[in-house]
């Protein structure tokens, strides 16, 4: 697993679709997301464009190593603001160590979106109910979806419902403590917003303080169970969307098969 981590983003996504333009960026805003995790929002060329879920290659002037992020905003933001997210975790690599040790507002970059992890329904076709399931900075490409999912469901709304065929998403997003669940904030106002679409479960593996009152309900301790996947299972309609550790990913895929989900209706994307 650490010569994996080694291995060169560009190298590890060879095979993968890429689109052929590369485009210029500027950062305009750095958040700090959590202790380890920083977001920048970048302002992109007008004829940048991306579908929810997938990556850039990040090119950042004078670091030899190439980047690959996985946009964690929705394309809606994209064409509102002009505006793309990132959210970074520290790392000795190059690029992430740029972004926590050097990047500033207004620090120019260049990026070229890829991948072929993602989610991207048009109205005529059927439903199908999302079962998200994300470990660490695994959510980033599945918050992208369900922030999507959402103005899609906003879309319907001022439309009357004529649009999109949008079906149920359910959120499983396992952390070693609440403190390391990226957006949890911004997740639990999606599923307040629309509770009878999205509902989501937050798992820690090593949590050692108490949970925070508002998280509460949504937490649960220890990792993502058999029992709890069978609960968003349907497989006529599911179509699961993992990001993670690979061992993770090839541990609830097959969880995921023993429920009888088809293979082809679960996606995953590991970048480890």
């Amino acid at each position: 697993m650490s010569s994996e981590r080694q291995m060169d983003h560009l190298e590890r996504t060879s095979n993968n679709y890429r689109q052929n333009t590369l485009y210029p960026a500027q950062v305009c805003g750095i958040i700090n997301e959590s202790e380890t995790v920083k977001r920048l929002r970048i302002a992109v060329h007008p004829n940048f464009t991306f579908k929810a879920g997938q990556w850039v290659d990040f090119f950042i002037p004078d670091v030899e190593k190439v980047g690959g992020f996985s946009m964690c905003s929705s394309p809606g933001l994209l064409q509102r603001e002009g505006v793309v997210e990132l959210a970074v975790k520290y790392a000795k690599h190059p690029p992430a160590h740029w972004v926590h040790t050097t990047c500033t507002v207004g620090s120019r970059v260049a990026m070229r979106v890829g991948g072929e992890f993602f989610f991207d329904p048009s109205p005529s076709e059927p439903s199908v109910d999302l079962l998200l399931v994300a470990g660490g900075v695994g959510i980033n490409p599945l918050y992208s979806i369900m922030l999507h999912t959402a103005d899609l469901l906003r879309l319907n709304r001022a439309s009357g419902g004529r649009d999109y065929n949008i079906g149920s998403a359910h959120l499983c997003y396992s952390a070693r403590n609440t403190q390391e669940l990226l957006f949890k904030s911004s997740i639990i106002e999606v599923c307040q917003e629309f509770p009878d679409k999205f509902s989501c479960d937050f798992h820690v593996t090593q949590q050692s303080t108490d949970v925070d009152l508002q998280l509460l309900p949504f937490v649960n301790h220890g990792r993502i169970t058999e029992e709890v996947l069978r609960k968003h299972v349907d497989p006529q309609k599911t179509l699961c969307y993992l990001c993670g550790p690979p061992p993770m990913i090839e541990s609830i895929s097959k969880t995921l098969m023993d429920l009888s989900l088809p293979k082809d209706r679960i996606l995953f994307e590991k970048w480890w």
